[in-house]
């Protein structure tokens, strides 16, 4: 994600970094454009920085939103993360992720999972994962 996506504790949805003041953020709401600070006190987490644990290595969410994207054709997730049986929810994270840890990913993780990866098909995010850096070859 070329953007810095976060996701607020305690705030509904999720959330553009639009500029960074002195103890605040400056953020606005991906899908309504509505603006707010978040302060020192807010606990805030950059999507980018979030992973997901795998039987092997953990696996970066950015990843993830990439294979969820690959198996709808582009489109939102179907499941209702709201509604939706803790079966459904399983069955989605395995077309998500087959190799997820079942023991510590746990049902609710699941259901944000899917929630945050609507929202930001809704916003129009399309491109998760970043573009690799180039490496140089020093001979």
């Amino acid at each position: 994600m070329k953007d810095t996506i976060l996701s607020i504790s305690g705030r509904p949805g999720l959330f553009r970094l639009v500029a960074q003041g002195h103890g605040n953020l400056i953020i606005e709401n991906i899908l309504d454009k509505k603006r707010s600070a978040a302060g020192g006190r807010d606990r805030v987490t950059s999507l980018n920085d979030v992973s997901m644990y795998t039987d092997e290595d953990d696996v970066a969410l950015t990843q993830v939103f990439e294979n969820i994207f690959k198996a709808t054709e582009g489109k939102k997730a179907s499941i209702d993360y709201k509604r939706a049986s803790e079966a459904e929810i399983r069955d989605f994270m395995a077309t998500a992720l087959p190799n997820y840890d079942r023991d510590r990913v746990h049902v609710s993780d699941m259901r944000k999972l899917a929630q945050w990866y609507n929202i930001l098909i809704e916003a129009g995010v399309t491109e998760f994962a970043d573009e690799a850096p180039a490496t140089e070859d020093n001979e």
